[in-house]
């Protein structure tokens, strides 16, 4: 059952805290899972949320500081000594604690790893900042379960003892030669029914699928989901064995990699949280309401050039934000599906069949709507010549914005920029100035105004 913060144990445990009742804080909150726990320290104001990290012991409170909020976190930290951080980290896996060491000062940074007591895993988290963090490098554990091919099975067993002490999940046994390089994987079955003189050489599985450390964690998120990996190695340059990831890494990937499509998508262009400033909030909306409101700016000339056809044709006027609507929903629609297409690998770059298939369904989309509003305005209005130049302007502008929604991602992700951006404010604001123009070029030519 998921655990939900009342208000009576925020109150029971602020009461606490006035009274210095450590002891029985810790008797509260030592059963509750780490992840509960950072939720109620977001419930609390600063110094109570300090009180209570203080009071836990560090095994318990560096999974917390895992689970913190950015904003919250970066200020305990900066509360707690180097010694104090040091001591948190000698308790996380090597990618967790390079997380949190990344987020220092550098000048702390070196304090810090000069105060963890394991100089091994020292030089891990060392080697861990040297990566990108959006790369499988930044993200990947050092910590794993490895055996040597020339190994027989007995020793195996004895060494993975020895190396499973410092993991708290083993996904997978991994087989290197005596260079480190990678060269398959051992069934943790194959080793229990295998006779103890066996080599390894012998029973370990070739096929085994593994990433470069510079590779992108969007494309090791991908690699993973197609082939449903709990967990993947990683390989250097030469091919040897630097390190592992897993599918609760992958996950945290996948989150941030649609929570910041989303804000593109709505034209946010930093990634940004409730919690931030308003100052932050502001920067990362601006820009693409500045943008918007100078194409809006262009369409407005158009109309206002346009203003004798008003007077002669009423009705022109009264359908164009319709027509805005119309082909700024068919070109997010467009892009969106484009934008799923390149993030789950099912399509890659332009495809004419699938160009051809998304223009025909834009095509009978907008020869069904323009049918009806052909209908609609001869009915109500008695047009029908106005009425035909309106649908068939509506025809025409939706097969524009399906081509503008198609071909734009496609254009953004091939020059290596998000192609997120294309499912928002851009498709529709560009569609806007384009759709009203050709609206009013095509009206011209039927009615000669």
């Amino acid at each position: 059952m998921e655990f939900k913060i009342s208000k009576e144990l925020i109150q029971e445990l602020e009461q606490l805290i006035l009274s210095k009742n450590d002891l029985q804080l810790g008797v509260l909150l030592n059963d509750l899972h780490h992840a509960d726990i950072a939720e109620i320290l977001d419930e609390l104001d600063f110094d109570e949320a300090t009180y209570i990290f203080k009071v836990l012991d560090s095994e318990k409170t560096a999974e917390i500081l895992l689970e913190l909020e950015d904003d919250l976190r970066e200020k305990i930290l900066s509360r707690l000594s180097p010694k104090e951080i040091a001591e948190e980290l000698d308790e996380l896996e090597t990618n967790d604690a390079a997380d949190i060491i990344a987020e220092l000062s550098q000048s702390k940074k070196q304090e810090v790893i000069s105060e963890l007591l394991d100089v091994e895993h020292a030089k891990d988290i060392v080697d861990l900042l040297r990566y990108k963090e959006d790369t499988a490098g930044g993200i990947m554990h050092k910590e794993l379960v490895k055996v040597y091919e020339n190994w027989n099975v007995l020793t195996c067993i004895k060494e993975m003892r020895i190396q499973a002490e410092n993991i708290s999940r083993v996904h997978s046994i991994y087989v290197v030669d005596e260079e480190d390089r990678l060269l398959g994987r051992l069934s943790l079955k194959d080793l229990l029914t295998t006779s103890a003189k066996t080599p390894i050489s012998e029973v370990y599985i070739k096929k085994l699928n593994s990433v470069r450390v510079d590779a992108e964690d969007v494309e090791v998120a991908r690699i993973m989901q197609k082939y449903d990996l709990e967990a993947i190695p990683v390989i250097d340059e030469l091919g040897r064995l630097v390190g592992r990831i897993t599918i609760d890494d992958i996950v945290d990937v996948i989150k941030d990699e649609a929570d910041q499509d989303y804000q593109l998508a709505a034209g946010i262009t930093q990634d940004v949280e409730a919690g931030d400033s308003i100052l932050e909030l502001t920067k990362a909306r601006l820009p693409w309401l500045l943008i918007g409101m100078v194409i809006e700016i262009i369409a407005s000339f158009v109309l206002k050039s346009n203003e004798s056809a008003f007077q002669k044709y009423s009705t022109l006027i009264i359908f164009v934000p319709l027509l805005s609507a119309t082909a700024g929903n068919i070109g997010v629609q467009a892009s969106a599906i484009v934008v799923q297409g390149l993030a789950n690998g099912s399509l890659k770059e332009f495809s004419r069949d699938y160009f051809s298939k998304e223009i025909a369904v834009a095509m009978i989309s907008g020869t069904i709507i323009s049918l009806m509003l052909l209908g609609y305005h001869t009915f109500m209005y008695g047009q029908f010549k106005v009425g035909l130049a309106i649908s068939i302007s509506m025809v025409v502008v939706i097969l524009f914005a399906a081509t503008l929604g198609t071909l734009v991602p496609l254009f953004l992700n091939k020059n290596k920029i998000d192609p997120a951006i294309a499912t928002g404010p851009f498709v529709s604001t560009t569609n806007d100035v384009f759709g009203i123009i050709l609206y009013f070029w095509i009206a011209q030519m039927i009615l000669g105004f």
